[in-house]
């Protein structure tokens, strides 16, 4: 087994400094704090959008591919959320993120994990889609690696076309399932599309 310890890759958040943005910025939508039920949303609102942007550590675990699996490695409906960093507001959807494998496997919670990893932040979903198999790919040495989004965004939803029930599809294929149409095909049926 082999691990690589994957941190976040943002500033540790000024929680003081975020309490008082909020704050501030509830003030200038003419939205009032001095109800009690209003007093603590403020530091709630902070709490929370520091939460939606740190993503969590976690070790990509591995292990050497004994049996010489060659087949496509697939897990789907791994549901994630992020936000547009055009309007910060939430997209949330699920992937579909599949390998071949080479001369090592991937612990299998660790491709919710990297989705994870980068939609924790600021994102748009074909940034997300690419940084997520170009990681893997470097990271795991695949020899094909897949990634499809399919997810609903609010700043299309609840604002601009209010295109409610919408959803965007966006898909990152390397190696050979980029080649190969045949691999091609395989993976995106198995994913569902």
């Amino acid at each position: 087994m082999t691990a690589l310890r994957v941190e976040g890759t943002a500033a540790e958040p000024d929680m003081i400094a975020a309490e008082a943005a909020a704050a501030a910025f509830l003030k200038a939508l003419g939205v009032p704090q001095d109800a009690e039920h209003l007093e603590a949303t403020p530091r709630r609102m902070a709490r929370a959008w520091a939460e939606m942007l740190t993503p969590r550590p976690f070790d990509l675990t591995t292990f050497p591919n004994e049996e010489c699996y060659d087949e496509l490695v697939l897990a789907r409906e791994i549901p994630f959320r992020s936000v547009c960093e055009h309007h910060l507001l939430p997209f949330t959807g699920h992937a579909c993120v599949g390998y071949l494998p080479g001369q090592r496997v991937l612990g299998l919670s660790k491709l919710a994990r990297v989705v994870e990893h980068f939609a924790c932040r600021p994102q748009t979903q074909e940034r997300l889609t690419k940084q997520t198999a170009d990681w893997l790919q470097e990271h795991l040495g695949a020899r094909a690696v897949g990634v499809v989004i399919r997810a609903e965004h609010s700043c299309m939803t609840l604002r601009g076309a209010q295109a409610t029930g919408s959803s965007t599809v966006t898909s990152t294929l390397l190696g050979h399932l980029r080649t190969d149409p045949r691999s091609r095909q395989e993976f995106l049926s198995l994913a569902g599309f």
